[in-house]
Formats: structure tokens, C-alpha cells, sequence
């Protein structure tokens, strides 16, 4: 197969995705979604909401705005980083003569012994 037959089969498909795109942020820009914009007040911050969300202090009126839905975002997100920080410390676990070896190597196990 030459150069000029498979950049012609190449062509098609390139058009095809460039339309599509075309088509899909004409629609997004034509959008509206039957809301106004609204946002939060000046003085509120939304990390304190979080903390009293997590707690549970929102019958206090302390909170000012409902952050529940950032709590399940912050809590998703909280478990997300815990799985990938564990997946990186088990792959950093390295084989010296077809035995696994922790990444920490003997430092907690050797008693404190530096011979």
C-alpha cells in the first residue's frame, strides 16, 4: 500500500470527526437551559460549609449555603487519592533476588541494628 492510498483512507474519517465537533459546539453554544445564573453570596465560603457539612453543624445556622453536594464530591474525591497514594506505594515495591521488598526497604524491621 502506497503513501497516497492510505492518507486518501484517512481523509474521510478526518472530515467525518471535524464535522461532528462542528455540529456538537454549535449545539452546546445554542443552548439554554431554562435557569438563571445563580451564585453564592460574597461573604460565604464555601470550604467552611464543607467542614460544617462534614460534622453535620448545619442545624446550628452556621452554615450559609448547603454543601452536602460538595461533601459527596470532597469525599469521592478524599477516597480517589487514598486508592492512588496505596496503588503507589505497592508499586514501588521492587524484587532483590526473587524476593518482593517493600519500599521501605528494612527500616522498620531491622530493630534499629545497623550493622
Amino acid at each position: 500500500m502506497s503513501n497516497d492510498e492510505s492518507r486518501g483512507s484517512r481523509i474521510a474519517p478526518a472530515i467525518a470527526v471535524g464535522a461532528l465537533f462542528a455540529v456538537l459546539a454549535a449545539t452546546v453554544n445554542a443552548a439554554t437551559f431554562g435557569f438563571e445564573e445563580v451564585g453564592f453570596p460574597a461573604d460565604a465560603s464555601v470550604v467552611h460549609n464543607i467542614g460544617y457539612a462534614l460534622f453535620n453543624l448545619g442545624g446550628y445556622d452556621i452554615a450559609t449555603i448547603p454543601a452536602e453536594g460538595f461533601l459527596a464530591a470532597f469525599l469521592i474525591a478524599a477516597v480517589a487519592l487514598d486508592v492512588a497514594v496505596d496503588g503507589a506505594v505497592y508499586l514501588a515495591k521492587r524484587e532483590e533476588d526473587d524476593s518482593i521488598v517493600s519500599a521501605l526497604g528494612q527500616a522498620f524491621t531491622d530493630g534499629g541494628d545497623r550493622r
